[in-house]
């Protein structure tokens, strides 16, 4: 079984190696086309998200959210359930967060957990009708989620200048106070002024604790199951139904929990009329992590070094930030279609072992004993 476990990780991980290599090929492609050079381009690109303590810091600030929502996406397909949901997910994590960030006035060690605590629940909670739908009627997740991101967007669309408006714009929520902010001075300080903020200690608490429930516990192992095979976890004597609801619950307080860290972490604000983006940049996130934990964690990392350098690229060549943004859609679709760069793999290792089995075949072995001719 560790064998099995071994050889699969290995595949999937060379799938993502593949899928990373071939979209910055197309990327570089797309930018010779344009009259650059890729390798410069490149460099500018990685330079922007890496050079500095400051860029740095934005880099992990920028990868916090899409670190929860692509677990948040991992877990949904590793137990066999696709969660489309995760931006209005996001949006119903972030608005529980930013009213309590506005309207709870405490010290800072009360506000901040509280926030990010009813954030993780308010997540949680929106999954109920999905899951229940899921598994009372068999409603596809596709469907359900797609329909809550739109409830989310209109709610929050209302909710805001009716309750939450800022002095000056409807169409934004008041500024979040310093004493409700993910934002600490210390830390701040450390990555020299960057926005940084303590919700990547929340995110990389959470790929621990996922990873754990996954591959540590009873609980992960049925849940696999069910992903694998519905029906015939249920024949094992697994509830399903409990299973479905319990994905949807942890999927969606992921998801929740980004939308806290986004809104009272990076942002200062909630705006309206945003469906975040990175809602479904967590799904491309999942995919290259090949839904591992750990794996998003650094495809994750990944992504937030493009967003963070494509702009100094763009102010350091004449290389639109649009490239950046088809640089990460390719890499997406190399990371959907894993399964057509599994069979080429498998293909070139059935070649190579063709060739040498018809090797082996040639090669005439010294005859011994009688008849040997000696």
């Amino acid at each position: 079984m560790k064998k099995i476990k071994e050889r699969l990780y290995n595949e999937t991980l060379t799938v993502s190696i593949i899928a990373l290599i071939l979209g910055l090929i197309t990327g570089g492609i797309l930018i010779f086309l344009i009259g650059e050079n890729p390798f410069d381009a490149y460099a500018k690109l990685f330079k922007g998200g890496l050079s500095g303590i400051k860029r740095i810091g934005n880099t992990f600030a920028t990868a916090t959210p899409l670190i929860l929502t692509g677990l948040g996406a991992a877990f949904g397909f590793r137990t066999g359930l696709f969660n489309i949901g995760l931006g209005g997910q996001m949006l119903i994590g972030g608005v529980v967060a930013t009213t309590v960030a506005l309207k709870v006035n405490a010290p800072k060690a009360v506000v901040v957990p509280l926030a990010v605590l009813l954030a993780l629940i308010a997540g949680a909670l929106w999954a109920i009708i999905p899951g229940f739908f899921k598994a009372r009627f068999n409603v596809h997740e596709v469907v359900s989620t797609i329909m809550m991101n739109w409830i989310a967007y209109w709610s929050v669309y209302y909710y805001v200048p009716a309750y939450l408006k800022g002095e000056y714009l409807e169409t934004e929520s008041r500024t979040i106070p310093q004493n409700a902010s993910l934002k600490v001075e210390w830390l701040t300080k450390l990555f020299k002024n960057s926005y940084i903020n303590i919700g990547i200690f929340i995110a990389i608490a959470a790929v621990i604790i996922i990873a754990f429930i996954l591959d540590r516990t009873t609980l992960g192992f049925e849940l696999k199951t069910v992903g694998f095979n519905r029906h015939a976890a249920e024949y094992g004597g697994i509830n399903v139904n409990r299973s479905i609801i319990i994905v949807m619950a942890i999927s969606w307080a992921l998801a929740g929990l980004a939308g806290a860290t986004l809104y009272i972490g990076n942002a200062s604000n909630l705006q309206i009329g945003v469906l975040p983006s990175q809602g479904f940049d967590g799904i491309a996130v999942a995919l290259l992590g090949a839904n591992s934990p750990w794996g998003v964690f650094a495809s994750a990392l990944f992504f937030g070094i493009l967003y963070s350098g494509k702009g100094f690229m763009s102010g350091a060549t004449h290389v639109p930030p649009e490239i950046a943004d088809t640089i990460i859609a390719v890499i997406i679709y190399f990371a959907a279609t894993s399964v057509l760069i599994k069979n080429i793999i498998e293909k070139i290792k059935k070649t190579f072992k063709g060739k040498s089995m018809g090797k082996a075949k040639n090669y005439e072995i010294p005859q011994t004993g009688e008849g040997a001719g000696v």
